[in-house]
């Protein structure tokens, strides 16, 4: 009974989270598309990256939508269609946010150098580390070794870090962001504050995420430790 509680709360809570985040982010990005800017959402992550002296970073434009994102092993910066050719505050403020990636990448900021560390290990976690504990408490169950469960577990551990170091990155992304846009005034007024809210929303998913990968953790945890308990 505990334990179903437990993961009710588990479930519920990291849902309607994401629930509240997707739905301010989509009303953020509608409204930042009102705001027509006089300049793409490319031109601006080019003159954020140059300031910093990131001219070698490629810009391409990707198919999909939200698609965009820095990768780090190649520096490129891969914009979606809309936030690369849009003419608006979500554009903009969607580009100089991966923008700020890159930055972050040419500063060696240290907690984007450990979640890049982390994520081959977070890819096995999540693939699977839930499997693996499953397998587990079926080996348990049949002969009391926990050793596979605790290993399933351990693996999936290395997802809530990944979630975590993450939450500081994506915030500090978006602030060097707003920071430029700021300075150079791609954006004024209104604007300022439809790229704000857009930035936060995406930010409130992020920690929907963190949120969902905490709680299954400790709930797997307190699976295990009520199974040894009544062993």
């Amino acid at each position: 009974m505990e334990n179903s509680l437990l993961y009710l709360i588990v479930a519920g809570v990291p849902a309607l989270i994401g629930m509240l985040a997707q739905g301010w982010l989509k009303s953020a990005v509608t409204n930042g598309q009102n705001y027509k800017t006089s300049i793409t959402g490319a031109e601006a992550a080019r003159q954020m990256l140059d300031a910093n002296g990131l001219q070698h970073v490629r810009i391409n434009k990707i198919d999909g939508f939200l698609t965009d994102h820095y990768n780090p092993s190649d520096k490129t910066l891969n914009l979606s269609a809309d936030i690369h050719d849009g003419y608006t505050a979500t554009a903009v403020g969607v580009a100089c946010h991966e923008a700020g990636h890159a930055v972050q990448d040419g500063t060696h900021y240290a907690p984007l150098v450990v979640r890049n560390l982390a994520v081959p290990m977070a890819n096995i976690g999540s693939n699977i580390g839930l499997a693996l504990f499953a397998a587990g408490l079926g080996v348990q169950q049949a002969s009391q070794n926990t050793m596979l469960a605790w290993i399933g577990l351990g693996l999936f551990a290395f997802v809530s870090f990944f979630q975590l170091i993450n939450l500081p990155v994506e915030y500090n992304a978006s602030a060097r962001g707003k920071v430029f846009l700021n300075k150079s005034r791609i954006v004024s007024g209104d604007g300022v504050g439809l790229v704000r809210s857009a930035l936060y929303a995406a930010a409130l998913t992020y920690v929907a995420a963190t949120v969902q990968a905490v709680a299954q953790l400790l709930y797997l945890f307190t699976v295990m430790q009520s199974r040894s308990r009544r062993e």
